[in-house]
């Protein structure tokens, strides 16, 4: 069903897909857009391992838009992030590491989801202000203004750049 890595000696481990999700803070999330147009848009978000495969990725956003409408006609969707990209002018070429998962977008209806979700969202990017974003998940769910949305990753690879690799390998054969 997904197609597998050309250049395979570039792919990465489940664990270092894992640590980069973990530590990136933005990815871009490309769905099914308006007349068939891909539609990506960049969003803060937190990854989740466990559950059913391979974790979850989660993000909050308005309950009307663009996104909200390519998610209802259409749930399958991609999620990139790149944890590193160091441009090497020299060499015509860059040092990076990325990942890209694929997966079923569900927007969350439960209370206590919306809540797990968005106090999940609030511990990456709010982390010591646990009373404030608690307090603001509360509020928004009192007013039902709160949207969530929760990705199940159905798969996900990683690449490393060929110059990292390289510089992996060297680091290697030193020790």
């Amino acid at each position: 069903m997904f197609r597998e890595m050309r250049r395979i000696r570039q792919q990465i481990s489940m664990e270092e897909c894992a640590e980069i999700l973990h530590r990136a803070t933005s990815g871009v999330l490309g769905l099914y857009g308006d007349d068939g147009y891909p539609y990506t848009v960049p969003l803060s978000f937190v990854y989740q391992e466990g559950g059913t495969g391979l974790g979850t990725i989660g993000f909050h956003c308005a309950k009307t838009g663009h996104k909200i409408d390519a998610i209802r006609r259409n749930n399958k969707v991609s999620f990139t992030v790149i944890g590193r990209d160091e441009v090497m002018p020299r060499e015509r070429t860059t040092k990076f590491r990325s990942v890209i998962a694929f997966g079923r977008a569900r927007i969350l209806e439960d209370e206590e989801e919306m809540r797990r979700a968005a106090n999940a969202i609030g511990a990456k990017y709010s982390s010591g202000f646990e009373d404030l974003y608690m307090q603001e998940t509360e509020d928004t769910i009192r007013e039902g203004r709160l949207c969530c949305v929760e990705i199940t990753i159905d798969h996900m690879t990683g690449k490393i750049g060929r110059q990292l690799l390289l510089e992996r390998q060297r680091e290697a054969k030193a020790k």
